[in-house]
């Protein structure tokens, strides 16, 4: 049935683009651009939950040795990197019904990199352990620890982003950081 005939009005008119731009997006951003830096932190929440589990289950049997727990966190950082770039490449594939040209491989680059980048704070403070500064279940829940911050620091940031006032946004941090606290340590628990 026709919506002029039911008395209804007709949808309006498409927006220009601009117009039509998501409201998160900050003024000048490119909307694409702000879908590709979301899903980039989204890679960053991710790489930081699971180092948070990997991090508390290398501090808790307490026999493993700087190197040892070196190894474990950048093996760790890497295959979660190679798992996220074959997902991706499978799943444009499937998608697509063609293999992904060359921007949108270096856009999964981008994406992915945080994956890489969560094994830096824990890779340094095991180097810190290693030169005998600290002992290395310190530095392993040190680095447990900067983790549960960062966490709560996009969830505070993302609350201010959110217009809410700073009760609420600091509420917001904490809640994500005890959230992915306890899903961390699901994680090691089951390990």
């Amino acid at each position: 049935m026709d919506d002029t005939a039911s008395g209804s009005t007709p949808d309006p008119a498409p927006e220009s683009p601009s117009e039509s731009a998501p409201e998160s997006v900050w003024p000048g951003q490119d909307p694409d651009h702000a879908v590709l830096i979301a899903s980039r932190l989204k890679e960053r929440l991710y790489a930081t939950i699971t180092m948070i589990a990997v991090v508390v289950g290398l501090a808790y049997p307490g026999h493993a040795a700087p190197g040892v727990a070196a190894v474990s966190v950048g093996v760790t950082a890497v295959g979660l990197w190679l798992t996220s770039i074959v997902a991706d490449g499978q799943a444009h594939r499937v998608v697509h019904g063609h293999r992904d040209s060359g921007r949108q491989l270096r856009q999964t680059l981008f994406v992915s990199s945080p994956l890489l980048l969560s094994a830096v704070g824990p890779l340094a403070l095991i180097t810190v352990s290693a030169l005998g500064a600290m002992e290395l279940r310190t530095a392993l829940l040190t680095a447990a620890g900067v983790s549960v911050w960062v966490l709560f620091a996009w969830g505070w940031y993302g609350g201010l982003r959110m217009g809410a006032n700073m009760a609420v946004a600091l509420l917001a941090g904490v809640a994500d950081a005890a959230i992915g606290t306890v899903v961390a340590l699901v994680k090691a628990a089951g390990h």
